[in-house]
């Protein structure tokens, strides 16, 4: 992590915040209560460094399931590098005042997409998943939300797809994960 004082200052105010919305968010089972632990505990072990791409540890990173306004279809992203259908999302940057800004600056990133607004308080689940950040592995300690956008909505397509698609609520594509199809349940539900 580069030593400069307002990094320092992204981390800890940003830090502060990642961990209020941990603590507040009302898991929906034990498997991520359990998770949203780890996730804290984590972020008490590295203070200053937890929620940067940098920690080979491990680190936070915000993601947002966008559903149309009609709720019935989800905007998924052909990741180029995971080859699989994801929901939007990515890495924190010292320039997010919060969890839930970082959520929605990286889906309108990605998805072109401008007036997302987020469903409920607070996260939809939480996903921990290995990713190749660092020459040893890494963790991606995921945080998720969900969107709705605006009707009539268009997407384009960003660098880091080699597609974006609306597809049924009922009827993802292959590949996708098992995190994903919970996600977009839950999300439904929400």
């Amino acid at each position: 992590m580069r030593d400069d004082s307002g990094r320092l200052l992204a981390a800890v105010t940003l830090g502060k915040n990642v961990t209020d919305v941990l603590r507040r968010w009302r898991p929906p089972d034990d498997a991520q209560r359990e998770l949203a632990l780890d996730f804290l505990r984590h972020l008490r072990d590295h203070t200053l460094d937890g929620l940067w791409r940098e920690c080979a540890a491990g680190h936070i990173t915000a993601s947002t399931l966008v559903l149309d306004s009609t709720r019935t279809r989800v905007l998924l992203t052909l990741h180029s590098k995971i080859k699989a259908w994801l929901q939007l999302g990515g890495h924190l940057e010292p320039g997010d005042a919060t969890l839930a800004d970082a959520a929605l600056r990286e889906a309108a990133e990605e998805s072109g997409i401008r007036g997302l607004r987020l469903l409920g308080a607070g996260p939809v689940q939480l996903d921990r998943h290995a990713v190749r950040c660092h020459p040893e592995g890494s963790w991606h300690l995921d945080v998720q939300y969900a969107a709705v956008a605006p009707p009539g909505a268009r997407h384009v397509v960003s660098d880091e797809s080699d597609d974006l698609a609306w597809f049924p609520v009922d009827a993802l594509p292959e590949p996708t994960d098992d995190a994903l199809r919970r996600l977009v349940a839950r999300a439904v539900r929400a």
